[in-house]
C-alpha cells in the first residue's frame, strides 16, 4: 500500500507537534519531587506519574482539534474509535521506571498506523534533545540544535559481532529466557534497561538487535517505522511481519535476524490483541 506524499508530510508534521507538546508537559516533572508517582497495578508495581497523564492529554488535545475523526490508542486514557482508518498510538512516557529513577532513557512514543500498518513513528527523548523520526523515505535524528541527521542501521556481519538489548530479562517467561540466553551467549555485548531508546539506537547504528515480549500496541507502533526506514528489520519471534504488540525482535539486517530466529522460534507464542 502506498500513501500520498503530501498526506504523509502533513501527518509527520502533526506527529512532530505532538512530540513538542508532550515534551513541554513531561520535562518539568523530570527529576522533580512533584512527579506524583502512583501505582496503577492491582498486584506488584506499575508506576504512572502526573507527567504521563499530562503528556497524553496534551497530545490528545491536538488530535481532537486537527484529526478529530482518527482513532487514538493511548497508554493512559485508552481507546477512542475513529472512522478514517488512521490510528494514533500514544505513550507519553515509555520507561516510567527510568523516568522515576532520573535516567534519561525514557522516551515519548508516537506511532501512526493506517489500516494495521505502522507508517510513521517518533521516538523522542527531550531531555537529551534527541528526536528519532521514521517515515516513508527514511529515518532521521533531529538533535537539540534542530539539525537533521540521516540514520541507517549498522552493517553487522554476524550475531557474534552484535550488540544486543532487552529491557528487563525478568519479564521473559522461562522458555523466553532460554531463547534469549542463546542470543546473549552468542552476541558480543548485551545491555539492559533501555526501553524504546534501544530501538532508536538500533536505527542510529550503535545497537544491532533488540528482543522483547509482552509489548502493547502503544509500545510498538512507533518503533517499527523508525527501525525499518533506517534499513532494519522488525518481526515477531517466528519471523513473521511484526504485529502491533506481543513478541518483537528488531535487527540491523536480515542476516543476523535469521541467526537469532533459530533460538527465538522455540519459545514463540501468540498474544491476544
Amino acid at each position: 500500500m502506498t500513501h500520498d506524499a503530501n498526506m504523509i508530510g502533513a501527518m509527520r508534521d502533526i506527529a512532530i507537534r505532538l512530540a513538542d507538546a508532550a515534551a513541554e508537559a513531561t520535562l518539568p516533572y523530570f527529576r522533580s519531587i512533584e512527579a506524583g508517582e502512583m501505582n496503577k497495578a492491582r498486584k506488584g508495581f506499575d508506576p504512572v506519574t502526573l507527567a504521563d497523564q499530562a503528556g497524553e492529554r496534551a497530545m490528545r488535545s491536538i488530535l481532537d482539534e486537527e484529526r478529530p475523526d482518527d482513532a487514538i490508542q493511548g497508554e493512559e486514557y485508552g481507546d477512542k474509535p475513529g472512522t478514517t482508518g488512521w490510528t494514533w498510538h500514544l505513550d507519553p512516557i515509555d520507561g516510567t521506571r527510568a523516568y522515576l529513577a532520573g535516567l534519561p532513557s525514557w522516551t515519548t512514543l508516537i506511532g501512526l498506523v493506517h489500516e494495521g500498518k505502522a507508517i510513521i513513528g517518533i521516538i523522542d527523548q527531550p531531555y537529551l534533545g534527541e528526536r528519532y523520526i521514521g517515515a516513508p523515505g527514511g529515518t532521521v535524528l533531529i538533535d537539540r540544535d534542530n539539525v537533521s541527521h540521516d540514520l541507517s542501521t549498522r552493517d553487522c556481519p554476524a550475531l557474534t559481532d552484535a550488540i544486543l538489548s532487552t529491557t528487563d530479562y525478568f519479564i521473559l517467561s522461562p522458555p523466553e529466557r532460554g531463547a534469549f540466553e542463546h542470543l546473549r551467549a552468542t552476541a558480543k555485548l548485551t545491555r539492559y534497561g533501555l526501553d524504546a531508546y534501544a530501538y532508536a539506537r538500533l536505527a542510529a547504528g550503535t545497537i544491532d538487535m533488540v528482543a522483547e515480549t509482552e509489548l502493547k500496541p502503544h509500545d510498538v507502533a512507533a518503533l517499527i517505522p523508525v527501525v525499518e526506514n533506517a534499513g532494519g528489520v522488525v518481526t515477531d519471534w517466528r519471523g513473521h511481519p511484526a504485529s502491533i504488540g506481543g513478541q518483537i525482535v528488531a535487527a540491523s539486517n536480515q542476516s543476523i535476524l535469521d541467526e537469532a530466529l533459530i533460538s527465538l522460534r522455540r519459545s514463540a507464542r501468540d498474544f491476544m490483541s
